[in-house]
This record gives C-alpha cells, sequence and structure tokens, in this order.
C-alpha cells in the first residue's frame, strides 16, 4: 500500500481567455491528483486528508473511490471545500489563487496508525503549509520516518500561500533528514534556494527535478546524475502533470521492489532512466488534456520494464 497524505481540493479551471470566461470544476489538490494518479497505474493506494462533507467533498471521494483508492483514512467536516481559481498561461502552464480560509483540510488531524500494509507515503503542496493541518501532516511525515517507511516529499511551492518564504524555507530543510525520495521542479528549487547536492547530505537517497517540456533529471547521493527529455505533445495545460511524475516515480519504484532508501540507492544508470521516462510520458499525457487527467496503466503500454 502507498499512502499519500494532503489536501484534495476543486480547481476552477477557466473555459477561455479573459477575466470573466466560465470556471469549470475540476477535482484537484496536488497530493489527491498523486493518489489518483497511483490508482489508475494499478497501484494500492490509500488516501489519509480530511475533506468537506459538502457536495464537492462527496465529488473528491468519488473520484478517489472510482480510481480504486481506499479512503477508509479520509476524515470527513462540515467546513467548506478548499478552492483553486487556475489562470492557464499561453504555454499551458498554470498559476492559482486559493481560498483556504476555514476550510475542511486545514483541520486535518494525525492518525495514530497508517495502514498495516504501507510501504511508502507522499507527502506535499498546500496541506505542508496550511496550519494547523500542516504541522499534523509534519508530525506523520517524521513518525512515518522513523518506523523506517518510505517518505516522498514533493514541496510543489505555492508562493501566494506561505507569508513566511524564510520561515518556511527552514521548515523545508528540517524535513529533510525525514524523506527517502524529494521531487521538486525546478521552479520549486529556485524559490527553495540550494542545490541537489546540498539536499541528499541532509537524508533523501535521491533527488528528481523535473524542468517540463525539458524533461526530468535524478541526482543520487552517489554523486551520479541521469537525465531524459520531455515527450513532445500538445499541451492543453500542465495541471496535475507534477503529480503525475510523483505517482509514476512511486509506481516504478514499488514495480521494481525497491520503497526503500538503500534499494533507491541501488538502482543503476538503466533502472533509473527507465523509471524516469515512464514517468515523463505518463506527465505528457495529463498535459494532452484538460484538468488534472493521469493516465491509465494500459495508455502506457509496455513502457515500465520489470
Amino acid at each position: 500500500m502507498i499512502v499519500v497524505a494532503g489536501e484534495a481540493l476543486i480547481d476552477l479551471v477557466p473555459q477561455g481567455t479573459g477575466p470573466l470566461v466560465s470556471l469549470r470544476p475540476r477535482l484537484g489538490g496536488g497530493p489527491y491528483n498523486t493518489a489518483v494518479a497511483l490508482g489508475r497505474l494499478g497501484s494500492p493506494t490509500a488516501f489519509c486528508s480530511r475533506t468537506s462533507s459538502d457536495a464537492f467533498g462527496e465529488a473528491l471521494l468519488d473520484g478517489l473511490r472510482e480510481a480504486g483508492v481506499d479512503v477508509a483514512s479520509v476524515q470527513r467536516g462540515p467546513e467548506p471545500t478548499t478552492l483553486a481559481v487556475a489562470t492557464i498561461g499561453t504555454d499551458g502552464s498554470a498559476a492559482y489563487s486559493f481560498y483556504v480560509e476555514g476550510t475542511a483540510d486545514r483541520l486535518f488531524a494525525a492518525p495514530d496508525d497508517l495502514p498495516a500494509d504501507t510501504r511508502a507515503v507522499s507527502f506535499g503542496t498546500c496541506s505542508l503549509v496550511l496550519e494547523p493541518g500542516a504541522s499534523a501532516y509534519e508530525r506523520l511525515m517524521r513518525a512515518a520516518a522513523g518506523r523506517g517507511v518510505f517518505t516522498a516529499l514533493d514541496p510543489n511551492i505555492r508562493a501566494g500561500l506561505i507569508a513566511d518564504p524564510d520561515a518556511y524555507r527552514a521548515r523545508f530543510r528540517s524535513w529533510l533528514p525525514s524523506v527517502s525520495l524529494l521531487k521538486l521542479s525546478a521552479e520549486d528549487a529556485e524559490w527553495l534556494g540550494g542545490t541537489p547536492d546540498e539536499w541528499l547530505a541532509s537524508g533523501p537517497a535521491a533527488v528528481v527535478m523535473t524542468r517540463g517540456g525539458d524533461g526530468l533529471t535524478v541526482h543520487t547521493r552517489d554523486g551520479s546524475t541521469y537525465s531524459v527529455p520531455g515527450e513532445k505533445v500538445e499541451v492543453v495545460d500542465t495541471i496535475g502533470a507534477g503529480d503525475t511524475v510523483n505517482a509514476a516515480l512511486l509506481h516504478g519504484l514499488a514495480a521494481r521492489d525497491a520503497l526503500a532508501p538503500q534499494a533507491l540507492a541501488e538502482l543503476d544508470a538503466d533502472g533509473w532512466t527507465e523509471l524516469l521516462r515512464f514517468a515523463a510520458r505518463a506527465a505528457a499525457i495529463t498535459c494532452s488534456r484538460a484538468g488534472a487527467e493521469p493516465p491509465y496503466a494500459a495508455e502506457l503500454g509496455d513502457v515500465l520494464n520489470v
């Protein structure tokens, strides 16, 4: 079981250009998209979060169930669902403004235990920013790492939500000893400061950096670096592309029985290259359609050879 811990929200995606175009609600949130993508790829997955009992919250749970994701660990509350209003650039890139005050996911409480068969836990995005939930997710991360569970982190920076950037950067560095795999975009890396070598020295066994259409690069603790190009595709938007990369990496590592820091460190050039290509292909499919719509395993064909 791969557990994904973090927020579920509704993306309001513009249907055209201009400030007053219609907005279409789409299921979203970085961790939510990761969980759905894992489920669609066929990995046993559970979602650990807190969602509203409103209609949006029900729709979010239905989306998880349809993807085969276990929702037994999802807490519920009467508060409204978080909303993220997307703005789509001419290149398909997405920027967001958020409506987060008093919403259900912020009141997440860390569970006493994870599912008994948990092999990995994935964290990231708004859930690690907005209190009091951020501290609860942080406690869960540290507890999982302390028990030897593989942990993955995608900070997925939303700068408009971070009131004190320097404090957040220090907090990010404090998480690294509890992180097995760090994945982030080149834009995230620039905002956070530091280098892959510095982050690796603090704890992760590998750092995967996404470079948009230019592909992905992994940096490993032994000093190796492997890169693959992005797959060419007609981009509709990039919503959920990074989350799909998270899922593809975790799915591929699980298929190789490599969800452990030592196993991650032992992946060779061929293994990493194949895994990164799989992630690039999955992300390209997501970019080819509107909103966060990650691919199913059948759409990827025999790309991941294990």
